[in-house]
């Protein structure tokens, strides 16, 4: 009796430590479940356009020569900036000092100077009257040399993206090219967003090579190159390859050149029901092409434009035959047999 009572208490006390661990794993379980799910609850893409809201509005070239060609700037010293400075005729006053977060530098025999905001030159003037009413020097001819420059850079970004150091000025296409070049999904418009200049300016680069000299206006550090994504056709349907194909800024894209990038349209298309999506604005059209006559030539090869959906209807019939393979062939012959008899 005894030793059945102890392995009573031993069964009981095995069914509460597996009610334990069982109520410990359920709840792991759920603990991990709630982490697992907490990302996708904060992911936050913003909010989605209005219908009335402008989409895609197309660019216009800055025309204005002032602000495509401004004059030449001065280097305009910043935080951060680490300057070398050195007195015409004498090796005693040669003194290094980096730009604080306050804008100031500390120099020997003068202290703290504001500098941040200046030109070089200014700087320059500004040691020499400090250097001179200290009574150290007469007449000195400071001459500061920028040895590191962190913020003096250009940000590009967009379909390129990278941070080029810039001192004083250089050419877009200087730029351009040390940001790796223009890659096949770039358009060639081209936005620049320059401090102290009200609009974006934008540049178009163009396809003939003869007159590139005129895009390639002058950058200044502080400005950001934004390279925009050129426009895409969607093609949708009975392709055998669908999706968005780039339009090239050489060439204008045709639709049976559209059609042969997307593998060319499939057996159980409706050659003669294909269609054009075209949004213009905020209105949508769709224009009916007749596919077949223009593969035959009897059409005309209509151009696309950014943004067209290139819709190919399927043949229902069609499509269950390609989808069924022979099986279904044979059972439609067979229905056909029955229904002539």
């Amino acid at each position: 009796m005894q030793n059945d009572r102890l392995r009573l208490d031993v069964r009981v006390e095995g069914l509460r430590n597996h009610g334990i661990w069982s109520a410990l794993a359920i709840a792991a379980v759920i603990f991990v479940l709630c982490l697992s799910s907490s990302p996708a609850i904060a992911q936050f893409s913003g909010p989605a356009l209005g219908i009335s809201a402008p989409v895609n509005p197309p660019l216009e070239p800055t025309t204005d020569p002032a602000i495509l060609y401004p004059a030449s700037r001065d280097i305009i010293l910043d935080r951060g900036d680490l300057l070398s400075i050195h007195l015409y005729g004498t090796t005693d006053y040669q003194p290094e000092a980096r730009i604080s977060l306050d804008g100031t530098i500390q120099l020997p025999l003068i202290g703290n100077l504001h500098v941040e905001g200046l030109t070089i030159h200014q700087a320059q003037d500004l040691i020499a009257k400090r250097l001179t009413s200290a009574g150290m020097y007469r007449d000195p001819q400071v001459n500061i040399q920028l040895t590191e420059a962190p913020n003096q850079s250009v940000t590009v970004t967009g379909e390129a993206h990278a941070v080029v150091p810039v001192a004083g000025q250089k050419r877009l296409f200087d730029v351009l090219s040390v940001a790796g070049g223009l890659p096949a999904t770039a358009s060639h418009m081209i936005t620049i967003d320059r401090p102290g200049v009200a609009q974006p300016i934008v540049v178009d680069l163009g396809t003939d090579p003869a007159n590139s000299a005129r895009a390639n206006v002058p950058v200044f550090p502080g400005d950001t190159v934004v390279v925009s994504r050129v426009g895409v056709v969607y093609l949708l349907g009975a392709f055998k390859n669908q999706g968005a194909i780039p339009i090239q800024q050489n060439a204008p894209l045709t639709l049976m050149q559209a059609a042969a990038l997307g593998g060319g349209p499939g057996w159980q298309g409706k050659l003669g029901d294909l269609r054009i999506v075209r949004t213009v604005g905020l209105d949508r059209k769709v224009v009916q092409v007749d596919a077949g006559k223009v593969i035959k030539g009897e059409a005309p090869d209509p151009v696309l434009q950014a943004n067209d959906i290139v819709l190919l209807p399927t043949n229902a019939m069609k499509a269950a035959i390609k989808s069924g393979g022979l099986s279904t062939l044979v059972g439609l012959a067979s229905i056909l047999a029955v229904s002539i008899r």
